[in-house]
């Protein structure tokens, strides 16, 4: 099966250097015209020009590709809303959003700043909330979409220095896991890509060696399936250095403990089984919590005489 993107529109946030760069070059060369979006900031969030976008845009072009530059922050809606129009206005549809913008700003959580803690939140998930809120009703109405947001194994599943990058990431987890069930019925399907990679962000957290074995363009097959019209729905896919695995939030089978005044010792006791992995699910939803629980419950006063 050949992946290509002829006739599609995409919107790659942070498009102007790194993974998002190679995004949105990987789209353009399958077919795709590519809105090019990049503040033109510091890793940090601060400053900003449109010329790394341009730059992208120029490339992608001299290759014969589509392509325009947009420098909207993702934390301003109203010019998030003014990117999606002006793909709307040159193409008439917006097929895929790769929500790749992000900035780091890393210390341990006792000597961070709040307001260190806002932006990166910030910038990370409402930047992520904004695009999508400015694509869904264009995705709606043609019924079809393609979302991937970008997580990282720092929220997956943490990594000093970084609370605040790795709250943002998870959230977007819990913002994919909704979105996928809400956008089905549309053929909208929305999935996470956690990437490993060597770019500006992790320039000063992996030696050279390790930095050299990680190119960007290796993770982007996984960012290309999910945004492909085959893409999967409701998954975690991570890569790097050409190697791709999935993540999955699950549920173990759990135990019974009952509600009476012992069943914190009663829960103490029993914890090991509580959080054995033998037979564990991924749930479909969040329903299959409480379904399990209130099933495990009246099994138990089944069996009670």
């Amino acid at each position: 099966m050949s992946i290509d993107f002829k006739g599609r529109v995409a919107i790659v946030t942070g498009a102007g250097g790194g993974l998002g760069k190679q995004h949105a070059l990987a789209l353009a060369r399958r077919g795709a015209k590519v809105i090019v979006n990049d503040l033109g900031g510091a890793v940090d969030g601060s400053g900003g020009s449109v010329s790394a976008a341009q730059a992208v845009v120029d490339e992608i072009r001299a290759a014969g590709g589509e392509a325009l530059a947009n420098g909207a922050s993702v934390t301003d809606f109203a010019a998030v809303q003014a990117m999606v129009e002006q793909a709307m206005q040159a193409w008439g549809r917006v097929d895929i959003l790769v929500n790749n913008a992000g900035i780091l700003r890393d210390k341990s959580f006792g000597k961070m700043d709040l307001a260190d803690f806002r932006l990166v939140m910030d910038v990370h998930v409402m930047g992520a909330v904004h695009c999508t809120k400015a694509v869904w009703p264009v995705m709606v109405a043609q019924k079809y979409g393609r979302i991937v947001m970008t997580t990282s194994s720092s929220g997956l599943y943490g990594n000093f220095g970084q609370a605040n990058y790795g709250a943002a990431k998870m959230a977007l987890v819990g913002l994919m896991q909704t979105l996928s069930i809400e956008g089905q019925k549309s053929d909208i399907r929305v999935n996470c890509l956690a990437p490993t990679a060597a770019t500006r962000m992790t320039e000063g957290l992996m030696s050279e060696e390790v930095l050299r074995a990680l190119d960007p363009a290796a993770v982007v097959p996984a960012m290309l399936v999910m945004a492909s019209q085959e893409a999967p729905n409701r998954t975690v896919l991570c890569a790097g250095a050409g190697t791709f695995e999935a993540a999955h939030i699950t549920l173990t089978q759990g135990v019974h403990i009952g509600t009476g005044d012992q069943a914190p010792e009663a829960l103490a006791a029993q914890l090991a089984a509580v959080t054995d992995r033998h037979g564990e699910i991924v749930p479909q939803s969040g329903s299959a919590q409480g379904s399990n629980e209130v099933g495990k419950a009246q099994l138990h006063r089944s069996a009670t005489p």
